[in-house]
């Protein structure tokens, strides 16, 4: 044995993550969503993944959110203001209730740029995945204005 050069001790192992909340989970996957990286926020979905988009377009993978986002802006992303965890009820089992809730920045097919679009998203979340996203925002709205069909 080298006495000059005692063995070197194992580095400690990194102590293990604790699982994300529910309301970390889903800013993590709309984090990934808005990049748009579909693949990674698919990490975060359960199979059999239900997704009402705007408009009530039914959907069931993170990929179909980022085409129908691809046809609609140039780019888009989401401002944050805050997740809420709703207490599930009775009827809920195990089911926890995320509303993430903040405006949507970014550009028009035709480069004009845009902020402040409310939006709402809802998630439910099971067993530390989400089964169910539903979104709802101004775009719309905005659109027909930009067409002279409304004001706001």
């Amino acid at each position: 044995m080298d006495h000059e050069h005692p063995p070197l001790a194992a580095a400690p192992e990194a102590p293990a993550r604790p699982p994300l909340t529910p309301a970390e989970l889903v800013d993590e996957y709309l984090r990934l969503l808005m990049i748009p990286d579909p693949a990674a926020a698919r990490r975060y979905a359960a199979p059999g993944l239900r997704i009402r988009f705007t408009g009530g377009r039914a959907m069931s993978d993170p990929a179909e959110c980022a085409a129908f986002n691809a046809g609609r802006y140039r780019w888009v992303k989401k401002r944050i203001e805050r997740t809420e965890t709703v207490v599930a009820q009775p009827q809920d089992g195990d089911d926890v209730i995320v509303y993430s809730l903040g405006t949507l920045y970014g550009e028009w097919p035709d480069g004009t740029p845009f902020e402040g679009n409310r939006y709402v998203d809802r998630y439910v979340v099971r067993d530390g995945l989400i089964v169910q996203m539903e979104v709802w925002n101004d775009s719309a709205e905005w659109l027909m204005v930009r067409a002279g069909l409304a004001t706001l």
